[in-house]
């Protein structure tokens, strides 16, 4: 029989440590350290209260506890000493099946791993859906994670035992995240849409009004009809928009969704996570027959990314009236206007069609968001949810710094009008600012030097500057320091520089209302409150100059990075975004019954 929460929190503490026996690999003293923060209000509650235990026990007893881990297919695997919960998760992982090529290579990796980082190397092979990795994706994840910095693979061994936990409290339990399952399926089947010359590479890509992004756009109208929608329509720039009507008609609608475009080699859950969450509570609202007093509006943003067009939150921007009309004249890098795209696609590619997508405020409730951190935070403290407070504002520079060219071997130190090592300079000065702040960040990505040669010394260097604080005056500072910094460095090497303006965003702080309501959802799961800002922009952006937004954050695993292949999160931390926002719809509709 599985065990129940009732059952922990009321046994003496000899037999409630017996009812967690065997989940961490040989150490029983971290459940017996969490039990004294009984009574638990949740499994997940259980989970963080454990991974504290293992956060606050210092780097001897994290070591201890990943050394007491068997190697993947390793001596204890052929000596049939593993514990039972190794065997299984082993076995169910193929590695007991290994062609003698395999079992070679995962041996040779072993003896690797261990020498560079004395400890063996941890994966929970069953995966972030729980049903297993194939042996080829646990070799590749091995030879991967060999480059990491010892630092940062400690860590990693230690996520990757609390999700070994966490499956194995699950299996204790009888706890299956169903619809967390579901929503991590609906990635996958989206994720089968990409654009050619990535597509053939198993690479997603999915870039605004290509063949993969009309096809993704339909398999989100199919799976929103699947879950129960009363209307969908794709609208005149792309976006899907899905209506799950309230109670009385008329009544005002809560907006939420996110974007399916990606970057380029991009992953499958950067603002899709927003979309497929509302869908599966409008797909539970809708098998249990039941209305709300309030409709919700569910878009899934045609384009946020901006990769084909120069047209960032293009969907998002047509919803609040904001569409340039120049953009329909942009041509991507094969020649193809926007206008032209649009007509392929079947849209009206018209201002005046586009115009009529304004939505009203005063008929919606708010704008809500659910996205994936896309950064390591809420990793690094073993947490699934993380509340935005706010999406910081950013400036974008184009910059350029110039110097005189000169013979690297003829002109002296002391005689150089270098203005790639004035950048380089800035670059330092940059890092130093931001973190004085503790949550502002800056960055020069592009660092060029046109028709640059080895022994010439740099006459120009072109250069962008990205600076991001949660709120304005913040950055403001910011900005003025690094550009005061910029005149100095030049004014003492003899240096000329310009500056271009391209990008100027306002912070968007999360509505007081609405950042207590996800609070109120979260807790209520019995997951510690996090308040976060959001270093990255998102379409709330948009929707915040028209009415109240906040955002809810997911936990990503691989050290929470995005924009990239190995941007992934788990089927349980889905099944919480899932539950937090059904709790926040119950909350709405307690509030406007």
């Amino acid at each position: 029989m599985p065990v129940t929460l009732e059952q922990l929190n009321t046994a003496t503490l000899g037999g409630a440590a017996q009812l967690l026996d065997g989940l961490y690999e040989h150490s029983p003293w971290i459940a017996q350290a969490a039990l004294a923060q009984r009574p638990f209000r949740s499994l997940t509650h259980l989970k963080s209260a454990m991974a504290s235990v293992v956060r606050e026990a210092g780097r001897d007893q994290q070591l201890a506890l990943i050394r007491a881990h068997p190697e993947l297919a390793g001596k204890a695997m052929v000596a049939k000493t593993l514990t039972d919960e190794s065997t299984n998760e082993q076995g169910r992982a193929g590695l007991t099946d290994c062609t003698p090529e395999e079992f070679a290579r995962i041996q040779q990796l072993n003896a690797d791993y261990n020498a560079k980082f004395g400890f063996p190397f941890i994966l929970a092979v069953r995966g972030p859906r729980g049903t297993g990795l194939n042996r080829q994706q646990i070799i590749e994840t091995f030879a991967r994670r060999l480059g990491n910095h010892p630092d940062f693979e400690l860590a990693e061994a230690l996520r990757n035992i609390h999700r070994i936990v966490e499956l194995r409290l699950n299996d204790k339990f009888g706890v299956e995240p169903a619809l967390g399952n579901l929503v991590w399926d609906w990635h996958e089947r989206l994720a089968q849409f990409s654009d050619p010359g990535y597509a053939e590479n198993r690479q997603l890509t999915v870039t605004y009004l290509t063949e993969a992004h009309r096809q993704a756009a339909a398999q989100i109208v199919e799976t929103m009809r699947e879950c129960g929608f009363d209307d969908l329509t794709i609208d005149a720039v792309g976006n899907v928009v899905g209506r799950y009507e309230a109670t009385t008609p008329g009544a005002r609608a809560l907006l939420t969704g996110s974007h399916f475009d990606t970057v380029r080699n991009g992953g499958k859950y950067d603002g899709r996570l927003g979309i497929f969450t509302p869908m599966a509570c409008v797909r539970e609202l809708a098998r249990a027959n039941r209305r709300l007093p309030f409709g919700i509006e569910v878009v899934a943003f045609a384009e946020e990314e901006g990769q084909r067009y120069k047209a960032t939150f293009l969907g998002s921007g047509a919803l609040i009236g904001h569409f340039n009309s120049a953009w329909l004249e942009q041509k991507d890098a094969d020649g193809v206007t926007m206008r032209e795209a649009m007509q392929h696609a079947g849209l009206p590619a018209s201002t005046e069609a586009i115009a009529q997508l304004k939505r009203d405020p005063g008929r919606y409730l708010g704008f809500v968001e659910v996205h994936i951190e896309q950064g390591p935070v809420l990793n690094e403290i073993d947490l699934p949810l993380g509340i935005v407070t706010s999406i910081n504002g950013g400036v974008r520079y184009l910059c350029e710094v110039i110097g005189m060219a000169s013979h690297a071997g003829t002109t002296p130190m002391n005689r150089r009008r270098d203005a790639a090592v004035a950048v380089a300079e800035l670059a330092l000065y940059v890092e130093q600012r931001a973190s004085q702040d503790g949550d502002s960040v800056g960055t020069i990505g592009i660092l060029q030097v046109p028709n640059g040669s080895t022994n010439v010394v740099p006459g120009r260097c072109v250069f962008t500057l990205d600076l991001r604080a949660p709120n304005d005056p913040q950055r403001d500072r910011m900005v003025a320091d690094v550009l005061a910094q910029l005149a100095a460095i030049c004014e003492r090497r003899g240096l000329h520089f310009s500056t271009e303006q391209t990008m100027r965003a306002a912070a968007a702080p999360s509505a007081p209302e609405w950042q207590r309501r996800w609070e109120n959802a979260v807790s209520a799961l019995g997951v510690d409150l996090f308040r976060m800002p959001s270093g990255a922009g998102h379409d709330a952006m948009k929707l915040h100059e028209v009415m109240p937004q906040a955002m809810l954050f997911v936990r990503g695993e691989n050290a929470g990075i995005s924009h990239n292949p190995l941007e992934s999160t788990t089927s349980d931390d889905i099944q919480l975004a899932v539950e937090a926002f059904s709790h926040l719809l119950e909350q709405l509709a307690r509030e406007n019954a």
